[in-house]
């Protein structure tokens, strides 16, 4: 049996307004997201109360940038199960979305996340980041680069602000211990064209767990010899 009671709760502490048609959508996603679980390891979180706060809370606090516009373009980097893009689809469905991820099984599940729930305008693509940096088709052609795979920041900024169009934002969403991340990514964040904007904090509610949205602003092109090879930008970050 699956509940969102904590989903629903939690609404209301973090300011996001819902129907019933939403309230559906997340529980159908949750149903997929354990029942897919037991297949292949999407997340090590399975409790109703955690999925809730640790992955559908904490992924719509990016709404609390206030730069999550309608109709905008956004790249969801190292995706996993979905997160944050398709709890911010179900949210805002006029955004376009991307989900990037370099695991095809994780993809597999959510194009049927996408086709149940009955989502336009989001797609998957398989592959690194690396590599779609590079592409024509992707590269500086988003508004938005959001992110929360587990890497140090001066190797996300080389993975994500690529993507990110001139006046664009690449949002990362990370722990609590972030000052060192940040003095140790001053010349990553310079060198692929970005100024580091704001921080906020974010208490996920019914939790005593602090996390931190990162802002930083494309203010001029990434050079073209970035992102660096696969692998290139974890083995040697910036």
């Amino acid at each position: 049996m699956t509940n969102i009671d904590t989903l629903i709760k939690g609404f209301n502490e973090i300011d996001i307004n819902v129907n019933d048609r939403k309230i559906d959508k997340f529980k159908s996603y949750k149903t997929l997201l354990k029942s897919w679980n037991k297949k292949i390891n999407i997340t090590a979180i399975d409790d109703d109360r955690e999925i809730d706060i640790k992955h559908f809370l904490d992924s719509l606090t990016v709404f609390k940038t206030n730069k999550i516009e309608d109709n905008i373009r956004i790249i969801d980097i190292g995706t996993g199960g979905g997160f944050p893009g398709i709890p911010m689809k179900i949210i805002n469905d006029t955004l376009d979305i991307t989900l990037l991820d370099s695991l095809k099984k994780r993809l597999t599940f959510l194009d049927e996340v996408i086709e149940t729930l009955q989502l336009d305008n989001i797609r998957t693509i398989h592959g690194r980041a690396e590599d779609y940096g590079k592409d024509k088709d992707y590269r500086e052609n988003f508004d938005i680069a959001v992110s929360r795979a587990v890497a140090s920041l001066n190797i996300l900024c080389e993975y994500c602000l690529p993507f990110v169009k001139v006046g664009g934002y690449f949002i990362a969403m990370k722990g609590p211990a972030l000052e060192d991340e940040i003095e140790a990514s001053k010349k990553a964040i310079t060198t692929l064209g970005g100024k580091l904007e704001d921080k906020i904090d974010v208490n996920l509610p019914f939790s005593d767990i602090v996390h931190k949205l990162l802002i930083i602003k494309k203010i001029e092109k990434t050079p073209t010899k970035y992102p660096r090879k696969p692998g290139k930008p974890k083995k040697n970050p910036l």
